[in-house]
């Protein structure tokens, strides 16, 4: 009885971590472990705001009777994690904040499946819309407005604060700052997938370059606002291709630049946008070739046995 217990309490504690694995799309135990680390060190707020999500959004996958092996890989924790952590980003009144916490979590896992199976039914991935739908619907009624990036120019990054700022950009993609969090977080990935650690960096590094280059702000780099997007684009469409992926990456800055410039809180929609317009690109050309691919090796065919053929033939 204890050792059937011991192993229920660790399953659970696996499906926890792995919805923290799942903010960085990787279905993975220490990887989520490594967000919670980064989210200790930053802010032990922000471990509470994700661990409140989480519970929440498991507890309600599972009393909705979703498919406990989706459950168990986290892909019905991570929304909910993330939307408690938006909570207790845009919210300074901790009461308020676990409240909106615990609703738009449990909110997250019921719209979770079928947003799920219409976006599935269209070639394209779920990621963290369910997050961003929910939170969108209450910001507005809240005053505190989320940092973003800012369109200022400032001097020259020298190398310690360029290395600084790159590790920063994964922190924010579970909504903490800071280099060593970063740092923490490009470890969790690179447990996980190596090669996915190493799109990662290429994301963060080029999507913070175009940023700097249309003229936003260092300290806006120095928080790690400029390269989340494009981390989390490079590791969606790192199976993709190097165009499709760089391509993906380029639009996920063009997105949040564009956000920035009108004061919308985007947060990770560029990246969603960008992944889903990649996608969607990818599914048409494929079925384009996988239709005209026939069509040749029939006008081929038709070509070698027609009538003039055969005469030349003969």
């Amino acid at each position: 009885m204890h050792a059937a217990a011991t192993e229920a309490q660790s399953a659970a504690l696996r499906t926890l971590l792995r919805s923290f694995g799942q903010i960085v799309l990787q279905p993975n135990a220490f990887t989520g472990a490594s967000l919670l680390a980064a989210w200790l060190l930053c802010d032990p707020r922000l471990a509470c705001a994700a661990l409140m999500g989480a519970v929440a959004a498991n507890v309600s996958a599972l009393l909705a009777g979703y498919q406990s092996d989706d459950t168990r890989a986290g892909l019905h924790g991570f929304n909910g994690a993330l939307a408690g952590l938006a909570a207790f980003s845009f919210i300074a009144d901790n009461a308020t904040a676990a409240a909106v916490a615990i609703l738009a979590a449990t909110a997250t896992a019921w719209l979770l499946e079928p947003w799920s199976r219409w976006l599935r039914a269209r070639g394209l991935g779920v990621f963290s819309s369910p997050c961003l739908i929910i939170t969108w619907l209450w910001l507005p009624l809240v005053t505190r407005v989320a940092q973003t990036a800012s369109l200022t120019t400032e001097p020259t990054l020298g190398a310690a604060q360029l290395s600084r700022g790159w590790l920063a950009g994964f922190a924010q993609t579970g909504f903490a700052s800071g280099a060593l969090p970063g740092l923490l977080v490009l470890i969790g990935i690179a447990a996980a997938s190596r090669r996915h650690a190493l799109w990662a960096l290429v994301g963060a590094g080029l999507a913070s370059a175009m940023h700097l280059l249309l003229g936003a702000s260092a300290s806006s780099f120095d928080a790690g606002l400029l390269g989340f997007n494009g981390t989390l684009t490079a590791i969606a469409l790192a199976d993709c291709g190097i165009a499709v992926t760089l391509g993906g990456v380029v639009l996920s800055v063009v997105l949040q630049a564009a956000a920035a410039y009108y004061a919308l809180p985007a947060m990770t929609a560029p990246f969603v946008l960008a992944t889903w317009s990649m996608q969607w690109l990818t599914s048409r050309f494929t079925h384009g070739a996988a239709v005209a691919e026939p069509a040749k090796r029939a006008a081929a065919g038709r070509r070698v046995t027609s009538p003039a053929s055969v005469r030349r033939a003969g």
